[in-house]
């Protein structure tokens, strides 16, 4: 190995720690090596950049806002609400739910699918008095598996797609894929239907648990003629700073005010309604002039009116609250909205809710004003908002629906055809999009990613720098020393493998980019298709059942569902070897 590869190694190696142990975002470490490969002199800026132009890349945020145009009209949800009202088992559900589910991954961006059907499919459990984990597992494993049948239903096929045009290798046609993710598909479905359901825990809803559990952490204060700071504002009377403790309503006679804000004067008569630690609440009893109220009726139900709802949020991957705590990020001031309580793992965390430090798939339940739920429906921060009192309210027209999944299909007819390319048809299509003002600029500008498109083209220039010193052809030589002798369908498993595991640990994208110079280099020693180990590396690339941390949309269902780590361990470790050894079979026929 010479010292250039050397160096290339250690820093994946030190990537791979900086993912695993969450030590900043995934975009900013991935861009940190790149950072440090171009000072080093191992890339010249223009391989550090060639990422920034690569069409699988900028395809990708193509992609982003026709899934973004195709979601805001609520089209596909009013469809899907009138299609589960006939459903009667459970199974039936599942299939009437997961198979048009899958199609449509096929076709559209599967992270606003999930966003999108989770706050619908806990609606729907919760009235059937059916736990929403049965289902919210199967719908981010249902557009996985969508995702793997089509060029355009993951970012990471066309990211190889892109990556392959890069080394002068002919890409992949909108339906190369298609050949091995259909069976995949079919069979990953069925499994989902009969094993893998009872394999699902029975959990209640996070916002279920938080009404059945609301006596323990609500506790109200009445504020008498003898409180030392009447008429002066909750900052300055010292409630802001509370040991464990979170003033979230103050109810003044008929008014409710919430969320508290720090200038809120104190008024003799005011109830105050506190959330957090009430093991604490003897602190709040020193206060002269605050009485504590242990006969309280006050349940989470009751902290809501016209002004204001109880919110369920899903704290995202991408999130600027990420590494702070509540008290830091100024979640009151910022979001108009109070944070009741935190769960994860299952696990609601009983420590000072402003002390909490956020990680992603953190589920929040929040009283906040009334528009919270349209506001941030969109936000970065956050995957799922929902009220826990009514589902998402659809405000578009049909007609803008009909016409943007027209827009789609015609999309997909233009490319199926040869007319365009996909990169020119997606152009197309959101230019038409702006001109009828379906979307409008901002909405095209907030329904891309850009930390995923950072972390894209930030991983191809590691792919550049990984041919260039020829630690790519040093690895491939590694795996076939080991794979010639047993033969090419062992070979074809370990480069599945080895891309899976990479996937469950650091992101789809990155792991697809760090193996095809790997795979490429494989084909070539071994005089193959190199188009085939490229499916497989997209396939492998995007199965990602074992963790929630591998994949965006396993991370979203997480807190809604009420999860454990290990639930995705049992659910998806079998569904990751059927697919593996369908995937592998239909590759090795088909290509080899």
């Amino acid at each position: 190995m010479t010292p250039a590869m050397i160096f290339v190694l250690i820093l994946l190696l030190t990537m791979f720690a900086a993912l695993i142990f969450e030590v900043a975002r995934p975009d900013m470490v991935i861009f940190s090596v790149l950072v440090i490969l171009l000072l080093s002199g191992i890339l010249t800026v223009e391989e550090a950049l060639s990422g920034f132009s690569n069409e699988g890349m900028l395809t990708v945020a193509l992609l982003f806002i026709i899934a973004g145009a195709v979601q805001k009209t609520g089209f596909i949800d009013q469809l899907m609400e009138k299609w589960l009202q006939n459903s009667r088992t459970h199974t039936g559900t599942m299939m009437r739910f997961f198979v048009p589910i899958s199609a449509f991954s096929a076709f559209l961006n599967n992270t606003p699918i999930v966003v999108t059907f989770t706050p619908m499919i806990k609606k729907w459990c919760e009235t059937r008095g059916i736990a929403p984990s049965k289902f919210l597992i199967p719908l981010s494993y249902a557009t996985i598996l969508g995702g793997m049948i089509t060029l355009m239903g993951t970012s990471t096929n066309l990211v190889v797609h892109g990556l392959m045009l890069d080394f002068g290798l002919k890409g992949f046609s909108l339906f190369t894929l298609t050949i091995v993710g259909v069976p995949v598909a079919l069979i990953g479905l069925i499994y989902l239907f009969t094993i893998g359901y009872r394999l699902l825990p029975d959990n209640k809803g996070f916002g279920e648990r938080m009404k059945e559990d609301s006596k323990e952490y609500i506790a109200e204060m009445q504020v008498t003629q003898n409180f030392a700071n009447l008429d002066r504002s909750v900052e300055q009377a010292g409630l802001r700073e509370l040991k464990g403790l979170y003033l979230i309503e103050i109810i003044r006679g008929d008014e409710r005010i919430s969320p508290v804000r720090s200038t809120t004067v104190i008024q003799t008569g005011d109830r105050l309604i506190f959330t957090g630690l009430i093991s604490t609440i003897a602190d709040l009893q020193k206060i002269k002039g605050l009485e504590l109220e242990t006969g309280t009726n006050i349940t989470l139900h009751d902290l809501k009116d016209g002004s204001t709802s109880l919110v369920d949020a899903v704290v995202s991957d991408q999130s600027s609250l990420l590494s702070k705590s509540i008290k830091q990020s100024k979640f009151r001031s910022r979001y108009d909205a109070g944070v009741m309580a935190v769960h994860r793992n299952n696990e609601r965390i009983r420590s000072k809710v402003g002390d909490i430090v956020l990680k992603p798939g953190d589920s929040l339940l929040l009283v906040a004003g009334g528009d919270f739920v349209e506001k941030y429906q969109q936000s970065n921060d956050f995957f799922v908002v929902s009220s826990l009192d009514t589902p998402p309210i659809l405000n578009q027209s049909t007609k803008k629906g009909w016409v943007s999944v027209f827009l789609l299909l015609a999309m997909i007819v233009t490319v199926t055809l040869g007319w365009l390319s996909m990169f020119k048809a997606m152009a197309l299509a959101i230019f038409i999009l702006l001109i009828t003002k379906i979307i409008t600029p901002q909405e095209a500008k907030k329904s891309v990613h850009f930390n995923v498109l950072l972390l894209i083209a930030s991983s191809l220039g590691i792919g550049t720098a990984m041919m260039k010193t020829g630690l790519a052809e040093w690895i491939a030589s590694v795996l076939l020393r080991f794979g010639e002798p047993l033969g090419l369908v062992v070979i074809l498993f370990l480069i599945y493998i080895l891309t899976n595991v990479f996937t469950e640990i650091v992101t789809n994208s990155a792991a697809a980019v760090i193996m095809l110079p790997i795979g490429i280099e494989i084909a070539q020693r071994l005089a193959v298709d190199p188009r085939g180990i490229a499916v497989l590396i997209a396939i492998a690339a995007s199965a990602s059942f074992i963790t929630p941390i591998g994949y965006q949309t396993n991370l979203i269902v997480y807190g809604p569902g009420g999860y454990k780590f290990t639930d995705y361990v049992k659910v998806g470790f079998p569904l990751s070897l059927i697919v593996m050894v369908t995937s592998v079979l239909i590759i090795y026929y088909v290509w080899f």
